[in-house]
């Protein structure tokens, strides 16, 4: 291929998966492409993990912006925000944008995210309910915080904390709606989560485990919440958190190989050798992904296969999960569940509000879920992802790392 010609890179998506991989590609291989990105919304790029601390009012738009358009503009990239691709044409190789807008490819690089589940529940699209997405369902959310009056967040995973805490500090009432029996039932134990519990509640948020939604009550817009066991709660604001679907629609109406995400290999190709994918949208070895580690590491894999360096391989790897809600302090890492053949060493100190549960199997660490002292989280992760060999110190394993390494 003659070099001089640059090739053309088509990024669908302007999120942080797509952008972090053009960053690797700029650093690996700076003018190979010509670069057009396309994202549904019409702003540049900004940190999406950051939303909770805006919508709690630490933090501004301007302070979670990753790209400013002065930045895109020097790197040479096109950038059409606001205007989302809605068609893929493989054998022509182009994509057409809701603009009627066309552009060729010779690569192509899907990062179209995921949008959150909407509980399919009558009422579910009335006015007053909002996803934890992007900025725009933080503004819907700070709108009905100026108004006060009660918010019902369903889903008590990470997101719905967040959101819960958000709105509690910006003045609102809340209530946390979870369907099972334990807050963070993906990332923590049940003694873990009921200290949880306890301390969101001293804050003021009112919790309601094991309750599943039936309807969102209102005529022009929310008024509460009705539960399939009959009770009911007033709302003016419907957050929910109750996970995401990856966005898959555009993959499949293009033909590639699509399950629950868009199946990549390790080199985060799809089926069709032009076209790599990277983010949440992705399943790779049947997962797919929502935490930045991994993404992370997808995104140097992918900018080295498409700057022409094809020598790495996606290898998934343990994640660590920190809580975000101000003044709580958890750290999950792991496998937290266990299983035959494994057993837990536990360290509960009531007075000081610390609770430490270590996972281990065959003389190696395997799991760790955290609270009140989170200090050691990264050591014990450490050696999840090493695999040490912990037997020359497993009853000194609870206390920390100086009085492990003394041993």
């Amino acid at each position: 291929m003659d070099r001089s010609v640059k090739q053309k890179l088509v990024v669908v998506g302007n999120g942080m998966a797509g952008m972090r991989t053009v960053e690797e590609l700029l650093a690996l291989a700076p003018g190979m492409y010509d670069i057009t990105v396309f994202g549904a919304e019409p702003r540049v790029n900004y940190n999406r993990i950051m939303l909770s601390p805006v919508l709690a009012g630490e933090k501004a738009f301007e302070d979670i912006v990753l790209h400013t358009r002065a930045w895109y503009a020097e790197q040479g990239i096109a950038l059409h925000a606001g205007d989302p691709v809605v068609a893929i044409d493989r054998q022509r190789r182009r994509v057409r944008a809701a603009s009627g807008r066309e552009v060729a490819y010779d690569r192509l690089l899907l990062a179209t995210g995921s949008q959150p589940f909407i509980v399919p529940v009558p009422g579910s699209q009335l006015p007053g309910v909002v996803g934890f997405r992007d900025l725009d369902d933080v503004e819907t959310m700070l709108r009905a915080a100026r108004a006060g009056g009660h918010a019902v967040v369903i889903g008590g995973g990470l997101l719905g904390l967040e959101a819960a805490n958000g709105l509690l500090r910006r003045g609102m009432q809340v209530t946390v709606v979870h369907l099972t029996g334990s807050l963070l039932n993906q990332q923590l134990d049940g003694d873990a989560s009921l200290l949880l519990k306890a301390a969101l509640e001293c804050r003021g948020l009112r919790i309601q485990l094991s309750s599943q939604t039936a309807a969102i009550l209102g005529e022009e817009r929310v008024e509460g919440v009705r539960f399939a066991d009959g009770g009911e709660c007033a709302a003016d604001l419907v957050v929910m958190a109750a996970g995401v679907r990856p966005n898959v629609a555009l993959a499949k109406e293009a033909g590639l190989h699509v399950e629950r995400a868009i199946v990549v290999d390790d080199t985060l190709q799809t089926y069709d050798p032009r076209i790599y994918a990277v983010g949440e949208c992705v399943q790779h070895r049947k997962n797919t992904f929502g935490l930045v580690a991994p993404i992370w590491d997808q995104a140097r894999v992918c900018a080295a296969h498409l700057a022409g360096l094809g020598h790495r391989r996606y290898v998934q790897q343990a994640t660590a999960t920190k809580l975000k809600v101000t003044g709580i302090d958890l750290y999950s890492a792991g496998d937290i569940v266990g299983g035959a053949g494994s057993e837990d060493l536990v360290l509960r100190d009531r007075r000081s509000g610390v609770y430490k549960r270590l996972v281990l199997a065959d003389n190696r660490v395997t799991g760790a879920v955290l609270y009140g002292d989170v200090s050691d989280g990264p050591w014990y992760f450490e050696l999840i992802q090493r695999r040490a060999d912990i037997s020359a110190f497993r009853d000194r394993l609870l206390f920390g790392p100086a009085l492990c390494e003394a041993a």
